[in-house]
């Protein structure tokens, strides 16, 4: 069961955008009152950040998307979304959203002066390890580049975040199962979300793949 909330800055965009959900598959909610077992949708126009406090003081899990420009508003569905898209990306999200037999985890890279997303399983600070901004030959460059990566991973404190952190989600992953969790997000956030938070969620996505009977994504919200 996956349950999407979707954010849109325009009411009458959101509304095309719930209609490519359902396409896929989900059933549309008018409120967070009954969740069905199902997969699910539920629109939210112009931020939304007091519906995302009530979901999150109730307990709910859900996977968050905006589609299109910011909203503007602080904790709204722009500043939290897990998954920043375009209109035309929607439908393949939507998609690869769909309940799963097998267990997904996210490795999400973003950038804290743009918003930490939302309902993170593990939300990782990775601004205690040098930044490869201020080396000029790496500034220009995203830690998806491999200079950059020597450059975090040659950290011994970056290698033993990594090194715990794998325990942690090999020890998690069956316990969340259990509670029919079935997408976990682990989240690395940098100050901009080009450089150290791209190199961690990148390394931890190549892990976890070599773990048996899970789905792995490596996404980089803010690049």
């Amino acid at each position: 069961m996956t349950l999407v909330v979707l954010g849109s800055t325009v009411a009458d965009r959101l509304e095309e955008d719930l209609e490519v959900f359902e396409a896929a598959g989900f059933q549309r909610l008018r409120d967070f009152a009954t969740v069905p077992e199902g997969d699910s949708v539920l629109g939210i126009a112009g931020g939304g950040a007091e519906l995302l406090r009530d979901a999150d003081r109730i307990g709910l899990k859900y996977v968050l998307v905006h589609e299109g420009d910011s909203d503007g508003e602080a904790g709204g569905t722009y500043e939290r979304a897990h998954h920043r898209v375009t209109a035309a990306k929607l439908g393949e999200l939507a998609k690869h959203l769909r309940g799963r037999k097998r267990p997904l985890v996210t490795c999400l890279a973003f950038g804290y002066k743009n918003g930490a997303p939302g309902d993170a399983a593990l939300l990782i600070d990775a601004r205690f390890l040098d930044n490869p901004y201020w080396v000029p030959e790496l500034r220009e460059r995203t830690g998806r580049d491999a200079k950059v990566a020597e450059f975090v991973l040659k950290q011994p404190s970056a290698v033993k975040l990594l090194d715990d952190l794998e325990r942690i989600i090999g020890d998690l992953l069956p316990q969340y199962h259990e509670k029919g969790r079935a997408h976990l997000v682990i989240a690395f956030g940098c100050t901009g979300g080009q450089h150290r938070s791209v190199v961690l969620a990148g390394e931890m996505a190549r892990r976890l793949g070599a773990m048996p009977g899970v789905d792995v994504e490596f996404v980089t919200r803010d690049m």
